[in-house]
């Protein structure tokens, strides 16, 4: 999951190459054999392609911080919806009684 988010946000600074091979990977579940077969190479050529585009992916977050901060943009979001659902319910129900 967390390299799936990682190619979300960093996608655009890999090669047309990287893309195709992770997207193949990760998001189209193909196995490296099969990824292998359509680019024409060895397994161990996209297993190498592959582990090291992931180790970029990682460098960019560690640089950029983009999924860590939409991580914490989500925890906020969260604990937005439960201190509205918290305080509008009491308002909810006194409603209710007013009817």
């Amino acid at each position: 999951m967390r390299m799936n988010y990682l190619y979300d946000f960093y996608q655009m600074l890999l090669t047309e190459k990287q893309r195709s091979y992770m997207s193949l990977y990760y998001l189209d579940d193909y196995s490296l054999g099969e990824i292998a077969e359509e680019y024409e190479v060895s397994r161990q050529a996209v297993y190498d392609n592959i582990k090291r585009t992931e180790a970029m992916l990682e460098e960019y977050e560690a640089k950029l911080m983009l999924l860590n901060k939409f991580q914490k943009r989500q925890q906020l979001i969260e604990q937005l919806k439960e201190c509205a659902d918290s305080h509008t319910l009491p308002l909810v129900l006194a409603l209710e009684e007013l009817e």
